[in-house]
């Protein structure tokens, strides 16, 4: 599992993240003020850092900033911010992932592993496989019911983070900040052009989802074709 630096300042949530995340299987440190985050990230580091934005002592998206200034250590922002400015500025300001609270230990450590396999730390490992879909994030290979699958490099990019957050519903404007590193625009295709290019080489439409659910109001989803699903658009 992985080294993991817990920034969270409320002591009732760091204590039970803390003795969850140790139950399966990770080594934590936790702490609850930016500069104890600060000291701890300019040692000898984690190999992870979970971060909370609401600190007392110094707002979480300015720590983000911070950190990236010292170290390329993967950050997972989990936070009970759930504005789309806070998601995408967040993702803009170097996190690597985001997450909303309420969640479970065991979705963040699947997140935990989900960043460290993207950034090559040492939860990297096989393959992700959703259904008969087997996504393969070092070769860069997919593959459906094993026949292979030709994507863009940018095709996997999106299938990849959709991927690693299989049963999550995933917002547009974070697909374009997370996989085109770039803020959102009320006009911009991008995504939709690329989904719908991505669901043709899986097989799929929109009119007949299969992998790639449209969330009405919400995003996409991506599932296993025999997973119920909710009602798309």
């Amino acid at each position: 599992m992985a080294v993991v630096l817990l920034v969270e300042d409320d002591p009732s949530i760091r204590f039970s993240l803390n003795r969850s995340l140790a139950r399966l299987g990770h080594v934590v440190r936790a702490v609850g003020t930016a500069a104890a985050a600060l000291r701890s990230v300019a040692g000898p580091g984690p190999e992870i850092v979970v971060l909370d934005l609401g600190l007392p002592d110094l707002d979480g998206r300015e720590v983000l900033r911070m950190i990236r200034g010292v170290s390329a250590v993967p950050v997972i922002v989990a936070t009970a911010r759930d504005d789309e400015t806070e998601i995408v500025g967040s993702l803009d300001s170097g996190a690597d992932d985001y997450l909303v609270k309420p969640f479970s230990a065991e979705q963040l450590s699947a997140r935990i592993g989900a960043v460290l396999r993207r950034s090559g730390g040492p939860a990297a490992a096989g393959p992700v496989t959703v259904g008969e879909l087997r996504i393969d994030l070092r070769t860069r290979e997919v593959r459906v019911a094993g026949a292979p699958v030709e994507l863009t490099a940018k095709e996997f990019d999106l299938l990849a983070y959709l991927a690693e957050r299989a049963g999550t519903v995933v917002s547009k404007p974070e697909l374009l900040s997370a996989v085109w590193h770039r803020p959102y625009g009320g006009a911009d295709k991008t995504v939709d052009v690329h989904l719908s290019w991505l669901r043709r080489k899986l097989g799929e439409s929109a009119r007949a989802p299969r992998y790639l659910q449209t969330m009405r109001g919400t995003g996409i989803k991506l599932v296993a074709p025999d997973l119920p699903g909710e009602p798309c658009a």
